[in-house]
């Protein structure tokens, strides 16, 4: 390892130094969220550091890497319906408003989150879920670490 991988995800998944990468996709890399209040939270970055907006990259890319996004987004709703019969559905996000670089977001989604925020975006929890120990990735996701990158393995194979 050449230094914190979180200073520079991408590159750290280019020199397969980045422990939360579940898949390579076409476009870049699949990735557990650090954070895991919504178990399953996943992370598309695209393959290339220093590309800021979805509009940057030629055509191609930029399509290849929306379609990475549903397979990631269909991996995780296939993961979290088998482990949690309480999962309503993912939510997609492209923001872009933090880190300089693109990133889709893939949010689960359940039944058992507070009546005030299962409805509204998941940025209006409250900022101590974002760091409560708890919720910082570690082996107790591991389960669903391995639901994710199962499910990322057979809709490759069927692709």
């Amino acid at each position: 390892m050449t230094g914190d991988w979180r200073i520079d995800r991408i590159r750290a998944a280019l020199r397969g130094e980045n422990p939360t990468v579940l898949r390579r996709l076409t476009s870049g890399f699949a990735v557990i969220g650090d954070v895991q209040f919504l178990p399953g939270y996943s992370v598309l970055l695209v393959d290339e550091p220093d590309v800021q907006r979805l509009s940057d990259l030629p055509r191609a890319k930029r399509l290849s890497f929306l379609s990475d996004m549903d397979q990631l987004g269909e991996a995780v709703e296939r993961a979290c319906l088998r482990l949690d019969p309480a999962f309503r559905r993912v939510n997609l996000e492209i923001l872009g408003n933090t880190d300089p670089f693109l990133h889709a977001h893939v949010w689960p989604r359940f039944e058992w989150e507070p009546a005030d925020l299962v409805g509204k975006p998941v940025w209006l929890y409250p900022r101590e879920r974002w760091s409560d120990e708890q919720s910082r990735l570690g082996p107790q996701h591991d389960a669903v670490r391995d639901a994710i990158s199962g499910e990322l393995d057979r809709l490759r194979s069927v692709a």
